[in-house]
């Protein structure tokens, strides 16, 4: 079952004065339950494809398709209510709301949603519990490790059951233990759950967990390997 396709994807940037063409002519098929990584030098178009393919940008040409359901048609509207149901994002930075405890920021999404109150709080409290974080539900990011807080964004990710996670370079502000602890997290839960995960990374450690990774080369794909 394909999760992810695309067709044609171009983005060009500054496209009336100095274009630049970020992604080039990308067709891509990522099925269910696989760990792919995006990798390839330093502006070679990875985060922007993330973007694309989570919707948090739009192609200059071509489709990207999720589940089936073109997203490049959708309204902006419509388009915030498809990521916020069926796209888990996990950011380099961890992007945790610094007011709220562990467990609100990850209640914070199924809040948006407008689950009920137990449902969050149970649903918060298993997947700090699957990440590691039991005993660190009510404390802020501010108290946190950055290996803690990355884990708690890979919960809040989680929390909306989404069809697929994107991660951009999760492991880029973590130290090397911090980063293990990270993927082997994320690797059991895409072998026991069938979570599909898809990173964008330079990070050999990610790069040796992938079984699929696809190279970009100035903004096109060069390599697609299945390990």
């Amino acid at each position: 079952m394909k999760i992810i396709r695309t067709e044609n994807l171009v983005k060009i940037y500054n496209a009336k004065h100095l274009p630049v063409k970020a992604i080039s002519n990308v067709n891509l098929e990522i099925g269910q339950g696989e760990f792919t990584a995006i990798v390839g030098p330093s502006g070679s178009g990875k985060t922007t494809l993330l973007n694309l393919l989570g919707g948090l940008d739009k192609p200059t040409e071509g489709k990207v398709f999720i589940d089936g359901q073109e997203i490049t048609k959708l309204s902006d509207k419509k388009l915030i209510n498809f990521r916020l149901n069926n796209i888990g994002f996990v950011f380099q930075s961890f992007n945790l709301i610094p007011v709220l405890t562990a467990k609100e920021n990850v209640s914070f999404i199924m809040l948006l949603q407008k689950r009920n109150k137990k449902e969050m709080n149970q649903r918060a409290e298993e997947l700090l519990k699957q990440v590691g974080l039991e005993d660190k539900i009510n404390v802020r990011p501010n108290k946190l490790s950055g290996g803690q807080q990355q884990r708690v964004a890979v919960a809040r990710a989680l929390a909306s059951r989404p069809k697929f996670i994107l991660a951009d370079e999760p492991t880029a502000n973590l130290d090397t233990e911090a980063a293990f602890n990270l993927l082997d997290i994320m690797a059991r839960l895409n072998k026991e759950e069938n979570i599909t995960l898809l990173f964008s990374t330079h990070d050999q450690r990610v790069i040796e967990r992938a079984r699929r990774v696809i190279t970009l080369v100035d903004g096109a794909v060069s390599k697609d390997e299945v390990k």
